[in-house]
């Protein structure tokens, strides 16, 4: 299997995809458990839809989004705060050489979903792909030729 993506950059390797996974699972476990005593916190649950380990395996970008999207902003400074104690966490659930260093981003892939959805229906996109018809089928009429 190729680590090529479609534009030539070189994707995860199979080992950082899955040391990611075990990650993000023990993660989602300590996070659901609400073992990270911190008010700000409370009442509010976290996803951890992705872990993008570096190639090293040393660090791992942590992508995480709170459900009903309250304090969507805070919730990644917040979990960094306490990242030395999940770190700590981790080392203790999985069986790795290395406890990877944490870092959280705001997962912001629906987002950008919707964002570009939105684009996609709006007035000037389709007035330029209506542009594009008529002369798509002027090209099929030479072709008949």
């Amino acid at each position: 299997m190729s680590r090529f993506t479609q534009d030539g950059a070189v994707g995860p390797s199979q080992r950082q995809l899955r040391v990611g996974e075990i990650i993000r699972h023990a993660l989602s476990e300590i996070l659901s458990r609400n073992e990270i005593m911190d008010p700000e916190l409370k009442g509010i649950f976290i996803t951890v839809p992705e872990v993008r380990m570096s190639p090293d395996l040393k660090h791992a970008t942590v992508l995480v989004m709170p459900l009903g999207g309250k304090k969507q902003e805070q919730v990644p400074k917040i979990l960094d705060r306490h990242a030395r104690f999940l770190r700590g966490q981790l080392g203790r659930r999985i069986a790795l050489k290395f406890t990877p260093d944490l870092i959280f981003r705001l997962d912001s892939r629906f987002e950008d979903d919707t964002r570009v959805t939105t684009l996609l229906k709006s007035d000037e996109v389709a007035r330029d792909l209506g542009a594009d018809e008529p002369a798509a089928g002027a090209g099929d009429e030479a072709n008949d030729r």
